[in-house]
């Protein structure tokens, strides 16, 4: 049985994804902040594989570090990583939102990014196996006003991925960045700071991606074969093109 390791697990994309690999008989390896959420998801679980939840907030890389290093035998054999775990804090000019908020979306989307990645893939070189799935966006690529810190961690993400594969070389570990475009989760809620409303409006009159279209991506890039790298899968909506303003909203269904 192979093992997954997968950031921010209790919601949207790595909620999603953890439910996919569950289901192909995954050993799973489940983290975030909010421990009521994990505990469901291991009663979820647990009737059908192992599955081992850590509590961390990923912006406090020397925790997630100490966690990984203490994983149980059974589960210290990291097959895939899944690196899921991200943070839009707000959105607006840069001048115009608090510094800390700033930091946060560095330390989340950036840090403890790296501290995770950097920490199992020492063992994935030492097996000559793994595979190192980084959740990006096509906000890396396509950016859109008073997106700025947040495009420039997600930049930095797909950046990543690219650059991880010729350090990579001869290691047969893999790197794949998966970009996708509007997804209908709470990563919206969080941004417009818990106004529902708000959340809602950014998807209205339009069909955004599922989070287990996502997961499914996930899923089929680790499913190739050892000698396939898929190196990028960027995916939207049918109602997006690129960029966040070429967006097909029905007028119809908005006013309903």
């Amino acid at each position: 049985m192979k093992t997954v390791y997968i950031t921010g697990a209790t919601a949207g994309i790595g909620m999603a994804t953890a439910r996919k690999f569950a289901g192909e008989g995954w050993r799973l390896i489940i983290t975030g902040r909010r421990a009521d959420r994990l505990q469901q998801l291991e009663e979820e679980f647990s009737s059908k594989v192992p599955v081992f939840s850590l509590q961390q907030d990923i912006r406090r890389t020397d925790e997630v570090i100490k966690q990984i290093q203490a994983l149980p035998a059974e589960f210290s054999q990291i097959d895939v990583l899944v690196n899921n775990a991200g943070l839009a804090a707000s959105k607006g000019w840069v001048d115009n939102i608090p510094l800390e908020e700033l930091f946060d979306m560095v330390d989340t989307n950036i840090k403890g990014l790296l501290a995770t990645t950097r920490h199992i893939m020492a063992g994935m070189k030492q097996r000559k196996a793994g595979h190192i799935i980084n959740i990006g966006s096509t906000s890396g690529a396509h950016v859109y006003p008073g997106s700025a810190v947040y495009a420039g961690t997600k930049a930095f993400v797909n950046h990543l991925s690219t650059c991880l594969r010729p350090d990579l070389l001869g290691s047969n570990v893999r790197v794949t960045s998966i970009e996708p475009g509007m997804v209908e989760t709470e990563f919206s809620i969080v941004r417009s700071k818990g106004d529902l409303e708000t959340a809602k409006k950014l998807y209205e009159g339009m069909r955004p991606l599922k989070p287990e279209n996502v997961a499914d991506a996930v899923f089929w890039a680790v499913m190739q074969p050892p000698h396939v790298n898929v190196s990028k899968i960027e995916i939207f909506p049918t109602d997006q093109a690129h960029g966040a303003f070429n967006i097909y909203r029905d007028d119809q269904a908005k006013s309903a």
